[in-house]
């Protein structure tokens, strides 16, 4: 879907600067319909230089736009978005990236604009990988719901979920590539420690992640299906697995996933 007007994004850090490179590369905006406002003059230059879009060094200078993205770190979202708050055109749709920011809170930052979502991406959209959660306002139009579709779709995939269920996405796939990493990291040094060295252990570690979850997408399968598929009777697979069930690696995980969920709560007050 190509998205018309003009686009605006706050903050042109790693997030910010993964939604221009997608959206350009995939066609769903040009260039020329892109202004970031990044206040970190090298970065600015950068986005410039690679990108070919419009930079600005502070949010009230985007000027007049129809899609509003506010990347910016948490303790700078309501300087930067309350900044705009007369300039912004009513109908504008809003997308907010910051965690733990509700859509309340946004609202009360700009009670001019209605049409208002809140996003939740993780950090693989800096690969075209990610899977970004929206929860939109009440009553947001459905032309525009479809609109921060296609902005996320740029980046990965996307699903939407009610507002009240976004501090668990955030503990889920917010932090979830944390949780992958960390396996990943564990998996090259249990190869190490059988023997391997240390850059065949992360080819073996990364592709056999990266494999399995290709697998799951498409197959279609549950992961218990294809892990029955792999374990053998009185083979190596369930032998390791038996180890993994024994240190309680799902009561772990479900454990983690809980904590990071309430700390979301927490960072959104």
């Amino acid at each position: 879907m190509a998205i018309e007007g003009r686009i605006a994004i706050l903050g042109g850090g790693n997030m910010g600067s993964a939604l221009v490179k997608g959206l350009i590369a995939g066609g769903a905006a040009a260039a020329g319909q892109i202004v970031v406002a990044e206040k970190l003059a090298a970065q600015a230059e950068k986005l410039r230089q690679e990108l070919g879009v419009t930079v600005v060094d502070q949010p009230a200078a985007v000027g007049a736009v129809d899609t509003l993205i506010v990347a910016v770190k948490p303790q700078d979202f309501d300087p930067a978005v309350s900044s705009l708050a007369g300039a912004l055109h009513p109908e504008a749709l809003v997308i907010t990236l910051a965690a733990g920011v509700t859509l309340g809170r946004l609202a009360g930052l700009l009670p001019a604009c209605p049409h208002l979502v809140r996003a939740m991406p993780n950090t693989p959209a800096l690969v075209g990988q990610g899977v970004t959660a929206l929860a939109p306002a009440a009553g947001l139009p459905d032309s525009l719901l479809e609109r921060a579709k296609a902005v996320f779709a740029a980046v990965g995939q996307v699903v939407t979920t009610k507002e009240a269920l976004m501090d668990a996405v955030t503990g889920l796939s917010g932090s979830g590539p944390g949780y992958a990493f960390l396996f990943m990291e564990a998996l090259i040094d249990a190869g190490v420690a059988v023997g391997l060295d240390r850059p065949t252990a992360r080819t073996l570690a990364v592709g056999t992640v990266a494999g399995a979850a290709q697998l799951i997408m498409q197959s279609g399968q549950h992961p218990a299906a294809l892990k029955d598929m792999v374990t053998s009777p009185a083979g190596t697979t369930i032998t390791g697995l038996k180890v993994l069930e024994r240190g309680g690696l799902r009561g772990l995980v479900m454990e983690a996933v809980a904590a990071a969920t309430a700390r979301s709560r927490e960072m959104g007050g």
